[in-house]
């Protein structure tokens, strides 16, 4: 595994050599790379990034990949012209580079961007999936807007939402056994409280052997041991995205 010893290891993904079958567009004060499937459909899936942004190749393959299931698949830059971090960053100011990008703190562009969907896709549902960064993004969205059907959070940073259970929507989690960002004792914790608390259907799903950022992994370092679980875990957001969609 390449980078397993930096604090976010999502940057095994840095050099996906991946250019995106969809296009750029300004949606408002928001730049969004938006990918549409050839025949039409009411169904969009927002994409939100991790700390490497929305222009991060990988993450723009995922997107393309929900379009090829049928999805208009948007993935808005949720740093808003803020740079992303970069690998090459020093890993001691993360946690200052992080105050300013707040994950909860997303909700007047997700606004702006569910308006888009409606009023120039034609979408009537519309679902979130997001990765680290974004995962948490996710749990966010799905405690408290109520116009997202459905959300998928690959390996959310729990921490940030560690209080909060009482999801409004059907949400999936995906986590990996040897995630050193996510501790397992995190993840049977957060299942405690779901059972708790939460009143719509959820899952939690913790993938063996794998590590932070495995399902949007670029190709040169998925080793073949791994292989079947990142597709595994492509295949259960799609159908958990499918179900609820």
């Amino acid at each position: 595994m390449a980078n397993e010893s930096r604090p976010c290891p999502c940057d095994i993904g840095d050099r996906f050599d991946y250019g995106g079958r969809g296009q750029e567009v300004q949606v408002e004060h928001i730049k969004a790379y938006v990918c549409k499937p050839p025949a039409g459909t009411d169904k969009a899936v927002i994409v939100i990034h991790d700390i490497f942004g929305w222009q991060l190749p990988n993450t723009r393959y995922i997107a393309d990949m929900l379009t090829t299931n049928g999805y208009i698949a948007i993935c808005p830059d949720f740093f808003v012209g803020q740079e992303a971090w970069k690998p090459s960053n020093d890993w001691a100011s993360f946690d200052d580079w992080l105050k300013t990008r707040d994950a909860g703190k997303i909700d007047k562009e997700v606004d702006v961007i569910l308006k888009y969907l409606k009023d120039q896709c034609g979408a009537k549902k519309i679902g979130v999936i997001g990765f680290c960064w974004g995962g948490a993004a996710v749990q966010h969205l799905m405690l408290k807007n109520p116009h997202l059907k459905t959300g998928v959070s690959l390996y959310g940073v729990i921490r940030r939402f560690a209080d909060k259970h009482s999801l409004l929507h059907p949400t999936f989690f995906i986590f990996g056994e040897k995630d050193d960002i996510i501790p397992l004792e995190q993840v049977t914790l957060l299942e405690e409280k779901l059972k708790q608390n939460c009143k719509v259907d959820y899952e939690v799903k913790i993938y063996p052997g794998q590590t932070h950022g495995f399902v949007h992994r670029k190709t040169e370092d998925i080793n073949p041991q791994d292989k079947p679980y990142i597709e595994e875990g492509r295949k259960d957001m799609i159908n958990w995205l499918n179900k609820y969609l």
